[in-house]
């Protein structure tokens, strides 16, 4: 299968495809940490019109989480263009889509989410709630629960490397992602 990741630096997701054999890129406007022959460093809208089998997006958050909801009335336009990259992807044709998200207004903007989950379900002693909407998905199946629910991620101390570091894909995720999707 031909799978994008969007909006991805990390190449967590994309790699748990690639492990499996699929043909998995990640693409983002920054360079990745990982292997950079699976990597195009540009422009995701670049991309729209190439044929994919699967497209998993996880479009910037800043303007669109709940989390920021206090600044939001002085970022009006911010928020406008972080909502229209959001939609594009929604608009792709491409029969698999799932863009990912924390709570945030797009639930009232665009649409219920599909599912919401969390990394304590998939390995991962930590609080994050994720949206996920999908077309032509299942919902992910928790493969591994555990205790610890920290909210490690929310409380990550401020520096240059924190929105980094608060966007990262858990692994026991990526997996799930892998397993539940790469198989059709």
């Amino acid at each position: 299968m031909k799978i994008l990741v969007a909006c991805e630096f990390s190449q967590i997701v994309t790699n748990a495809f690639r492990l499996q054999g699929h043909d998995a890129f990640s693409c983002d406007l920054l360079p990745t940490e990982g292997n950079p022959d699976w990597h195009i460093q540009a422009p995701v809208e670049t991309l729209f019109d190439d044929e994919w089998d699967l497209i998993i997006t996880h479009p910037p958050c800043q303007h669109l989480a709940v989390s920021g909801a206090r600044w939001f009335k002085d970022k009006r336009e911010e928020q406008a263009l972080a909502i229209g990259f959001f939609m594009s992807f929604t608009m792709l044709d491409c029969p698999r889509i799932a863009i990912e998200n924390p709570i945030g207004i797009m639930s009232t903007i665009y649409r219920k989410p599909d599912q919401i989950i969390q990394p304590w379900q998939f390995g991962h002693g930590e609080t994050k709630a994720t949206c996920l909407w999908l077309k032509g998905l299942p919902k992910l199946i928790p493969t591994n629960i555990v205790d610890g629910r920290a909210n490690r991620v929310h409380r990550e101390p401020p520096g240059p490397d924190r929105w980094k570091n608060r966007s990262r894909t858990y692994q026991g995720i990526a997996e799930a992602m892998a397993n539940a999707w790469g198989q059709m």
